[in-house]
């Protein structure tokens, strides 16, 4: 009678929960283990079961790295003090481990990665491409010429070249994307589980609000100086809040970086006050959420409201992506 009886929940698209031996006899899982199926279903305890509609089928991730400037418009060292390549290389290393992860849990999910080169020395170069030799990676320079008539005249050239660098990211966005696209800086370390949890929690949330959505895989010191209000939602394994305002690390999909091209373009074609200024007003409209706790760690001056999250263990995430 048991047997049928799961046979006939598997059937009418039930799961059965059996919490004497804390497990799913329909799932055949431990009920510790992730009980979701990614583009099918999500399943938190106690909070039951949402149907995937939102589904994910491919994501383009962007990298913009500079391995020669410390920090930009800054004068200050990041923490650990060491040259800028060492930041960029333990950045996209630590990509490399998320993206692997990623793609052994969700072998059909299909990933595409670039990185955009802003004037790298052959050197940093060179050790970055044998980082990722083998790891479908194409790493791009950017032709500066072609916004030199398009980016207005900037007081440093290091302006002007972090401008084109992210115009030039927004742009291959806008040309190669499919579903979702992930543009990423080469500051920030990710643990193993980021791009998963992204994706899994992305489907989720969306497909409960049916629409898309903006995510920030870091939980930035900033968010919590200001007395703002927050929604606390569910995702995937973790609490994410709503926000009203990123850096230029965060995810969404083809069909709004399409919808808002205006402020992604205008970001890009002076220094505005916030740099963000243009995508923070898109937030006004949409719905941008950020983990807690932090699945990025953005490496800046250990004083910097937009750096460290809390609550991580800095030296430890350091060390693992060397």
């Amino acid at each position: 009678m048991k047997k049928l009886f799961i046979k006939l929940a598997k059937i009418l698209g039930f799961e059965i929960i059996d919490q004497n031996n804390f497990s799913s006899p329909t799932l055949n899982k431990k009920l510790n283990e992730d009980l979701s199926i990614l583009n099918e279903k999500s399943i938190i305890l106690p909070l039951g079961e949402v149907k995937i509609s939102r589904k994910v089928k491919s994501i383009l991730i962007i990298i913009r790295m500079n391995t020669e400037i410390e920090i930009w418009d800054q004068n200050k060292k990041r923490l650990f003090e060491q040259p800028k390549i060492e930041y960029s290389y333990r950045s996209i290393n630590s990509l490399i481990n998320s993206i692997n992860s990623c793609s052994n849990k969700y072998p059909n999910l299909k990933i595409k990665s670039i990185i955009i080169d802003d004037n790298s020395k052959e050197e940093n170069l060179n050790k970055i491409k044998k980082l990722i030799e083998g790891k479908n990676i194409d790493i791009l320079s950017i032709d500066y010429e072609k916004y030199k008539n398009k980016i207005l005249e900037q007081k440093s050239k290091d302006t002007f070249s972090n401008l084109a660098s992210l115009l030039n990211s927004f742009e291959i966005a806008k040309n190669q994307g499919e579903d979702l696209i992930f543009f990423v800086e080469d500051d920030y370390l990710h643990f193993e589980t980021m791009l998963e949890e992204m994706i899994a929690s992305y489907e989720r949330i969306a497909s409960q609000i049916d629409k898309d959505i903006f995510m920030c895989p870091s939980d930035y010191p900033y968010l919590y100086m200001d007395n703002e209000k927050t929604n606390i939602l569910i995702g995937n394994k973790r609490h994410w809040r709503t926000i009203n305002k990123t850096l230029c690390t965060f995810m969404t999909s083809k069909n709004l970086l399409d919808k808002y091209w205006k402020n992604f373009e205008k970001t890009c074609l002076d220094r505005n006050d916030p740099f963000e200024k243009n995508i923070n007003e898109i937030y006004e409209k949409e719905i941008c959420i950020s983990p807690i706790k932090s699945l990025s760690l953005h490496l800046t001056n250990v004083n910097s409201s937009y750096g460290l999250s809390p609550f991580i263990d800095y030296k430890k995430l350091w060390d693992e992506n060397k």
